[in-house]
């Protein structure tokens, strides 16, 4: 499979080049954010909410709704997982980046994913995007072995933690999948379906079927 860029026309059915926020000041305090040799994820940085695209990304983008901008940095080459939102997240790339994405229409009923319907696509440097709360996305990958800082925005409270009970993936098992939604939710508004070798926690939903994609292997 061919790595493309988020400007071809396959793009589209997952998301879009945001051209009308200035990206400028987050990019450079993204900068100066940590690049583990794992991945990180953090949901809310007050330095990159300080930037002028803070209220950009608020009034224009998510049409006054609160939201919060953190980074998901580090090395990565693997897919492991996919997760949905119920809105669209932007993603700000500080470096080259990568994003293996599917698409929600395409989970089957007992909610499984075969891993060979994923893309993946460049986000150049400086360049953000809309990815559509129908696209199934995980941790960004790093291009050619290098580490990768990508800026996330999402509607504020997003993938903190739970704090109502909800159905378990034991209780709701249905052949190779669940008969729940409800037991894919790991964190708030953060559905997701993970693979058997991609080192989730205990208890996690792992509904991906097929090869857990690597990006120097499965794409060129």
């Amino acid at each position: 499979m061919k790595v493309l860029s988020v400007k071809d026309p396959a793009f589209k059915k997952y998301g879009k080049v945001i051209d009308n926020v200035d990206f400028t000041e987050l990019v450079e305090a993204l900068k100066k954010t940590p690049v583990p040799e794992g991945v990180v994820y953090e949901p809310s940085v007050a330095e990159l909410e300080a930037t002028s695209a803070m209220e950009a990304l608020t009034t224009v983008t998510y049409g006054e709704m609160p939201i919060q901008i953190g980074y998901c940095n580090g090395h990565n080459c693997m897919l492991n997982a996919l997760e949905y939102h119920r809105d669209s997240e932007i993603n700000i790339a500080a470096t080259d980046a990568i994003l293996m994405l599917g698409w929600q229409p395409d989970i089957t009923d007992d909610f499984t994913y075969d891993t060979s319907l994923v893309e993946a696509f460049l986000v150049p440097k400086g360049t953000a995007v809309e990815v559509y709360a129908t696209s199934l996305h995980y941790a960004p990958c790093g291009v050619d072995g290098a580490g990768f800082k990508v800026g996330i925005v999402l509607p504020k409270g997003t993938n903190y933690p739970l704090k109502a009970a909800h159905a378990k993936v034991a209780d709701v098992t249905c052949g190779a999948g669940v008969n729940n939604e409800d037991s894919m939710l790991t964190a708030v508004n953060k559905w997701l379906i993970g693979h058997a070798e991609g080192g989730l926690d205990e208890g996690s939903f792992l509904g991906l079927k097929g090869k857990n994609l690597c990006l120097t292997e499965d794409f060129e």
